[in-house]
């Protein structure tokens, strides 16, 4: 029997909930045995109980959302170690798209993430399809493992929970992040992926928004490489609209003006590369920030800037 290790925020809790409902043909087939933090019973130590089924589980579940990449100790404690177990052969990593996020540029990036194309599972019109994709990747694991070592598979496994085997090889800190200076050609290619992804959020968005709203119709036109207009209508009267472009106010930045006319060289806002010393990330230079991290740096992610944006786009409607 495969066991399953679930890596999450209980932020997320209500969608593992979910996924392990989805799970349960795969239980009561006797395929496998799931655990997470809840399982952890009154008197237990916490991080102990943690790490004997991080270090013993076959197949790791990362259910990846903006939380779980802000969360300290599921991204440097148990992604780190699961990935290492993952390189090592020892288990199989499979990273879960929850919600839009920037994940691509994790060490989990590499891995095959499902569901398919890592469309987060929140943007399926039935959430129950991206979940049946990820239940399908735990069966196929499964079937992996079983090909490659029948027998530690099939037969139970019984871990003991008083005293755990651990390869002391693999005992270290997993504090080694170190600060590093960007290059121009890294802080360039941050921000043409960062533009690209608000075309996509804005494309998307205005098309979810038409759907939801029958009064709702909306206009995206992509101007060129570096510019793009969105337009909002109800009952055919425009009431919100956007031009954002790559550059504008700074030339390493991007702006957003409250004007669709392309022609029209004043903007509302603007955004440039930022960096905490580790990652990547864009500054809003306006007044009002809206930060949905919680963040007191004023720092976003990809998906953080588009919200950012959107936000504007939006707030007059409500």
């Amino acid at each position: 029997m495969a066991t399953v290790f679930f890596s999450y925020t209980h932020r997320d809790e209500s969608m593992r909930d979910e996924l392990e409902i989805h799970l349960s043909m795969l239980k009561r087939q006797g395929l496998i045995e799931a655990w997470h933090d809840r399982r952890i019973g009154a008197g237990n130590e916490i991080d102990y109980s943690i790490n004997v089924h991080l270090e013993s589980d076959n197949i790791i579940l990362l259910l990846v959302s903006p939380h779980f990449l802000a969360s300290d100790y599921c991204f440097d404690r148990e992604m780190v170690r699961a990935i290492e177990r993952h390189d090592a052969g020892e288990a199989i990593v499979i990273p879960v798209i929850l919600e839009p996020c920037d994940w691509h540029s994790a060490p989990f990036g590499k891995l095959l993430a499902v569901p398919t194309d890592g469309k987060p599972i929140s943007k399926f019109t039935n959430q129950n399809e991206g979940l049946l994709e990820v239940v399908q990747a735990v069966r196929t694991a499964i079937e992996e493992m079983t090909s490659i070592n029948p027998v530690s598979v099939v037969e139970d496994v019984v871990v003991d929970e008083i005293m755990p085997v651990f390869n002391t090889n693999s005992i270290r800190s997993s504090n080694l992040r170190l600060k590093k200076i960007f290059t121009d050609q890294e802080r360039d290619e941050f921000l043409d992926s960062t533009f690209e992804y608000i075309v996509k959020y804005f494309e998307n968005s205005l098309e979810e928004l038409k759907r939801r709203n029958p009064r709702i119709s909306t206009k995206f036109k992509r101007i060129d490489a570096t510019q793009f207009i969105s337009i909002i209508y109800m009952n055919g009267k425009s009431v919100s609209e956007c031009a954002i472009c790559l550059g504008g106010m700074f030339d390493k930045g991007i702006s957003y003006s409250s004007s669709a006319n392309s022609n029209d060289n004043g903007y509302n806002d603007s955004m440039s590369i930022a960096d905490d010393g580790y990652s990547l990330f864009m500054k809003p230079m306006g007044m009002t920030i809206f930060l949905r991290d919680g963040s007191d740096k004023g720092l976003l992610s990809q998906e953080g800037a588009a919200e950012y944006f959107w936000e504007i786009l939006i707030r007059v409607l409500q």
